[in-house]
């Protein structure tokens, strides 16, 4: 193994301060890991790494070497991805942040068509229903459904708006009644949806008419899929984006209520960091999403 290779392994043990993990992050072997940084050693004349039982860590000399080859490594790689830009080659690492449901439901046809066309830049991709600092945790890339930000920190590009939904599963409606108003909603089990998994307030309107509804039952929950699982099995009426819910109501296990009265809609929206320019890897892949989620599957 070349000596760039072998900086490239022992920076990823020193990250991971483990040859098991650098060995997961690289997609080696641990045996071949291990060899790698013990010919580095030797081939620099010291020791960089105290191997112990529990954990691997820098000696004083592999601090020194750290800080070295850490610049140095990354221009190099940054080299080579603005060389490959400028050919217009999409390559390299996109580390993204996506709500759980959106990801489950819409992201797996992405991901395999943008592959299959772009085989070179490999997504990690993070799936959570909780608001992720990009910044904080070196996110290229965030893909949210939501109102407008309140973080003016970071770039955002609105993709398309999200509707929401009243639904209910119709064994639920026989046995309580099918509300007409939001007057209606209160003596019913209104399952909220929150990131905090508190009650929610659903702001309905119907034409001139606006009304708020304080959403309480037994359940709350930060989770879309959740709660329409939890609709479906009997226990009340929730609000939740059309794309969760639209095979269930196309079967008919669920049923939109109340269909004149309507929620805000939310934006489907991404967030970068604040960069001067997109990294064509970046770029690439919003407008594929966008394309996608617009044109193939429309929310």
């Amino acid at each position: 193994m070349g000596e760039l290779e072998s900086i490239r392994v022992f920076l990823a043990v020193a990250e991971q301060q483990s040859f098991a993990g650098a060995a997961r992050q690289l997609g080696l072997s641990p045996a071949s890991v291990t060899r790698t940084v013990a010919a580095l050693e030797d081939r620099l004349g010291v020791q960089l790494l105290v191997r112990t039982t529990r954990q691997v860590s820098l000696t004083s000399a592999g601090t020194v070497y750290l800080e070295r080859v850490t610049p140095l490594a990354r221009g190099l790689a940054e080299a080579t991805e603005e060389t490959r830009e400028a050919q217009g080659v999409t390559s390299g690492l996109i580390r993204i942040s996506a709500p759980m449901s959106l990801g489950l439901k819409v992201l797996p046809a992405v991901l395999s068509q943008f592959a299959t066309l772009h085989s070179q830049t490999h997504v990690a991709l993070s799936l959570s229903d909780s608001f992720v600092d990009i910044l904080e945790e070196d996110y290229d890339l965030a893909i949210r459904i939501s109102g407008p930000p309140a973080d003016k920190s970071t770039i955002w590009r609105k993709i398309c708006k999200v509707s929401r939904v009243l639904v209910a599963a119709p064994d639920y409606l026989t046995a309580k009644g099918e509300p007409r108003s939001p007057d209606d909603l209160k003596d019913l089990a209104c399952l909220s949806y929150r990131a905090d998994a508190r009650e929610e307030i659903w702001e309905l309107s119907s034409g001139t008419n606006c009304r708020s509804h304080r959403a309480e039952s037994p359940f709350s929950a930060n989770n879309g899929d959740l709660l329409a699982r939890l609709v479906l099995n009997g226990e009340g009426i929730t609000l939740l984006p059309r794309f969760i819910v639209e095979d269930d109501l196309a079967a008919g296990r669920l049923v939109e209520i109340m269909p004149e009265w309507s929620a805000p809609d939310l934006w489907l929206t991404l967030y970068y960091p604040p960069y001067d320019q997109l990294p064509l890897r970046v770029a690439t892949f919003s407008d594929f999403f966008e394309t996608y989620v617009k044109e193939t599957q429309p929310l």
